[in-house]
């Protein structure tokens, strides 16, 4: 972890919503980090999914607009509920306890920032290749700047692939049209 800096307390929750509340910006690999992981922040994140999915919406794909807010509500709800349950062995830096790592797993910057680059794939194709490489760094830079250990990063890019997939998975199920043509073929409806 060379970009990081002293260890410090554990993120607050309103550090946790509030973009760069927490930033200290101290050196220049750390402040890269900062700005390249935006994205994948709570807020950010929910906005930039948002926007994907009203562009989807537009570009009549109904079923694409709801399963990514939903991936990334359900992949919020599973990153809480794993950072609340598990417990890991703590970890020392030069015989400081790095409190910030006690409840870390999954990396929920690495989580949504798959979520997000996942949805704006899908409402912009074009973006793919650029929207690879920037998940490559946001993974390497989260554990460059001390964010994340290299394990918080994998549960995050795991748990990410995981409601990906079952978006994308849900959508091409055809679910909600058949939903509709069931209730279309009811009397009365």
């Amino acid at each position: 972890m060379p970009f990081a800096g002293k260890p410090g307390p554990a993120p607050t929750f309103v550090s946790s919503l509030v973009p760069l509340y927490h930033a200290s910006f101290h050196g220049i690999g750390a402040t890269v980090a900062e700005i390249v992981t935006l994205p994948g922040q709570v807020l950010v994140s929910c906005g930039l999914v948002a926007i994907a999915a009203a562009t989807l919406w537009t570009r009549g794909r109904p079923a694409a607009a709801v399963t990514w807010p939903a991936a990334w509500a359900a992949a919020m709800v599973v990153e809480v509920a794993f950072r609340e349950t598990l417990t890991r062995p703590a970890l020392f830096r030069h015989g400081l306890h790095l409190v910030a790592f006690d409840t870390s797993w999954p990396s929920g910057h690495a989580l949504r920032s798959g979520i997000v680059a996942a949805a704006l794939a899908a409402a912009w194709p074009r973006l793919r290749p650029l929207l690879a490489i920037w998940l490559a760094a946001v993974a390497v830079l989260l554990e460059l700047a001390g964010f994340h250990t290299p394990t918080d990063v994998l549960g995050g890019v795991l748990l990410a692939t995981v409601a990906v997939a079952g978006a994308l998975a849900l959508e091409r199920s055809g679910l909600r049209d058949r939903r509709r043509a069931l209730r279309g073929a009811r009397p009365g409806t």
